[in-house]
């Protein structure tokens, strides 16, 4: 990468990337609006709980952790449970070996099926990107615990994991468009590290462009 390109790319992510983000997420969440409130009143009378997902914090850029902000789509206290109710013990171990997905999650509530396979649960994500902790297009956010099992499970994978914690993680990205949740976390964590390597603002419409398609479709989507 010559100077010139280099400078062009550091500029877009310090400035154009962040009042785009803001432009974007303001318009996307006057659009999503009535979808949210319908998604809102849906998951209320499907399931006792919030509206927003009882989860921990995620990973964000250089490593600060933040509270994501998810439509619930699993009972109350999923996270939790998988992870310390006996009767999940067998369930947990095949989440960890199914890089932290589940296809036949039995927490799943029967509006969370639809939400999660459309994406919908995430719409309320357009709040961390206002908040300048998420991009609207960027890496994956982990959850702590998955960054520390998948890098023991793969430790060539080290390398990507710090360049990919190097930037704000995004609402969409490269390995979400590339196959979401059929990409394995060895293959994900270098398709993020290349969008790191190649971020530019091209690139970033390119993968907002894609995504519509992504989102009616569910393809990939767990």
């Amino acid at each position: 990468m010559g100077i010139k390109e280099y400078f062009y790319g550091r500029k877009y992510q310090k400035y154009l990337k962040r009042l785009i983000d803001i432009v974007g997420a303001i318009v996307l969440g006057i659009l999503f609006l009535p979808i949210s409130l319908i998604t809102a009143l849906a998951i209320k009378l499907d399931s006792k709980g919030p509206v927003f997902a009882d989860v921990p914090e995620r990973v964000g850029e250089n490593g600060r952790l933040f509270k994501m902000y998810k439509f619930r789509s699993m009972i109350v206290n999923a996270h939790n449970l998988l992870r310390t109710d006996p009767r999940f013990k067998e369930l947990y171990e095949e989440y960890k070996k199914g890089n932290f997905k589940l296809k036949n999650d039995p927490r799943i509530t029967s509006v969370g099926k639809f939400i999660r396979k459309h994406s919908i649960d995430e719409i309320p994500q357009l709040i961390n990107v206002l908040k300048g902790e998420m991009s609207l297009v960027g890496p994956r956010a982990y959850y702590p615990d998955e960054l520390e099992y998948q890098q023991k499970r793969y430790p060539e994978t080290k390398k990507y994991v710090r360049k990919v914690l190097s930037v704000k993680p995004g609402i969409t990205g490269l390995w979400q468009v590339s196959g979401r949740s059929e990409v394995e976390f060895k293959d994900r964590i270098k398709i993020d590290a290349k969008y790191v390597d190649t971020i530019s603002l091209w690139q970033d419409l390119k993968i907002i462009l894609k995504t519509p398609w992504v989102m009616i479709t569910g393809k990939g989507a767990i």
